[in-house]
């Protein structure tokens, strides 16, 4: 129950965390009203105690370097837990009680009750991981505890269990810091006996990064292990799955599986060994170290998974739209794709970077300050994607089209979000940024609704005027038979007069949308305005020139 629970507070918390941080970075540091009575801000805590998240990172540290001096700064001290009468802090990150005489015992003590929590955490006990720890100075402010309280993790036993508390104190300096709450500190003292702590001390394992090795070991084993079994499960459900289905290359639910798969089984792996860590009774160190980096994993797996299922979904319906032959459609999808996946990784790489313990909100927020010189350097790249934007809205053009852009004749390959890929007759690929390609003037050819046939004949001049008129009603009857041809426009007409040639006009449409299938119709339709030519015994007209000589003869 305790390992479900902690699973599901796990998963909600991977959902919620980008979304937090992005959300946090709309208040700009130095926003915040100050104190009535404030004139400036504190100076940051030397041992990170604004947040639970960095009172817990800061006292783990000092657990693994073995600083238990450092490790006392985390509890309170014995005056009061409200008002920090004793614990001033000096400008190298020292406490000044380390060199207080009178002060010695009650370090003493909190170094020991450091010491004793080490031992409670390493026996059974737990702490949240990085993921769930509250970042902000208020803490989390809806969990049903006191405001100055925050649960951070359990001390656990045989015999009974109780939570580790933060308690939010004043300091002398006017600072709020998160330090381990009084009747936690008191509960420690009655978990761990004096003789625990001497055991520790002659203990003579092999430490590594301030736990023993084979802690580490027996967590890396576990993290492995769970991740080789879960590929093998789902490598035995795919073959099932190919055997079952027929066509598994073209099946909707295969593809989604198969896709899904490897990134879900890193996931659940990582779930896996989340739940399971605590139980492996290792050094709370080690254990925390790696569930924070399982974390980072976890946010790798997520995205993996996410841009694997956008890759997919986006074949199924670009498959679909190419056998409905919605061209425009497969431009949106691809755009879209690109862009859901861009949105992915930015959200991934932000989660990762508040896992690692970079402040993202400073990130997000400078770059608020910098965006004008951002925007001057990014011109041409949001020229572009707003170019993109108003191709798909406006389609003069879209993927398989035949197009004129500029000087540049061929077909459309594919639109991405900068730039478009033509394919020339030459079969080269030239790529048009599209910023340039919305304000450039595009002719379209795979939107004609007809094509045209228009040719001008002419006969020599020995045809006379009733062959012509013969000639223009057998033309106008082989034009009229046509049942490609559009009847509305069709016309023949003596076009007049040329220099070497009785020119005649025939104007027409093929009712086609197909290149090819319009050069098909105009072909034949030329073979039989020849057959009729040479049927009416007129000729065909070329350039000549006639030379009349004349002789004068002087007798």
């Amino acid at each position: 129950m305790k390992a479900g629970l902690a699973l599901i507070r796990f998963l909600i918390a991977m959902i919620a965390l980008a979304l937090a941080s992005l959300a946090g970075a709309q208040t700009l540091p130095g926003t915040e009203p100050l104190p009535a009575d404030t004139a400036t801000a504190p100076a940051p805590d030397p041992f990170g105690r604004e947040t639970p998240r960095g009172a817990i990172t800061g006292l783990l540290r000092a657990l693994a370097d073995g600083d238990y001096l450092r490790a006392a700064q985390y509890f309170p001290a014995e005056e009061s837990p409200e008002a920090e009468t004793g614990s001033e802090t000096s400008d190298d990150g020292t406490d000044a009680l380390a060199a207080d005489a009178d002060s010695q015992p009650d370090v003493d003590r909190r170094a020991e009750l450091a010491r004793k929590l080490q031992i409670a955490l390493d026996s059974g006990g737990s702490l949240l991981a990085f993921p769930l720890l509250s970042n902000e100075a208020a803490g989390v402010v809806d969990d049903g505890l006191a405001q100055n309280l925050e649960q951070v993790g359990t001390l656990s036993s045989e015999e009974n269990a109780a939570p580790i508390l933060l308690q939010q104190i004043t300091a002398t300096d006017g600072s709020m810091q998160w330090r381990i709450a009084l009747e936690t500190a008191e509960e420690i003292a009655d978990f761990v006996p004096a003789e625990a702590v001497e055991e520790t001390i002659t203990d003579e394992d092999i430490a590594v990064a301030g736990a023993p090795l084979i802690d580490w070991l027996k967590l890396i084993a576990l993290a492995l292990l769970a991740f080789a079994a879960f590929r093998l499960l789902t490598a035995l459900l795919m073959a099932l799955l190919r055997r079952a289905i027929a066509e598994h290359d073209t099946s909707p639910v295969y593809r989604f599986l198969h896709a899904a798969m490897p990134p879900l089984s890193l996931y659940l792996a990582v779930l896996t060994f989340y739940a399971t860590a605590g139980d492996l009774g290792v050094s709370i160190v080690a254990r925390q170290t790696l569930l924070r980096y399982a974390a980072i994993v976890a946010w790798i797996a997520l995205a993996w998974f996410a841009l694997r299922l956008v890759d997919a979904i986006a074949r199924v319906v670009t498959g679909q739209m190419h056998r409905a032959e919605r061209r425009q459609a497969v431009t949106i999808v691809s755009f879209l794709r690109r862009g859901a996946k861009v949105f992915l990784l930015a959200i991934a790489f932000v989660a990762v970077l508040d896992t690692v313990g970079l402040d993202v909100t400073t990130g997000i927020a400078a770059l608020g300050i910098g965006g004008l010189a951002l925007a001057l350097g990014a011109q041409k790249t949001i020229e572009n994607l707003v170019g993109s934007v108003t191709l798909i809205a406006d389609k003069p053009v879209q993927v398989g089209d035949a197009a004129q852009i500029g000087e540049v004749f061929g077909t459309v390959e594919d639109i991405g979000m900068r730039s478009t890929l033509v394919r020339t007759l030459n079969r080269t690929l030239v790529s048009i940024p599209n910023g340039y390609l919305a304000s450039e003037r595009i002719e379209n050819y795979a939107l004609r609704d007809r094509f045209l046939f228009h040719q001008t004949i002419g006969v020599t001049y020995d045809t006379d005027a009733k062959q012509m008129e013969r000639l223009l009603g057998e033309l106008r009857t082989i034009i009229a038979d046509d049942g490609h041809i559009l009847d509305d426009d069709a016309r023949v007409r003596f076009h007049g007069f040329g220099d070497s040639a009785l020119q005649i006009e025939i104007f027409a449409y093929f009712n086609t949308r197909s290149y090819p299938e319009s050069l098909a119709m105009q072909e034949t339709l030329l073979f039989a305005i020849m057959r009729k030519l040479d049927e009416l015994g007129i000729a065909f007209a070329f350039p000549t020139q006639t030379i009349h000589l004349q002789n004068d003869i002087v007798g």
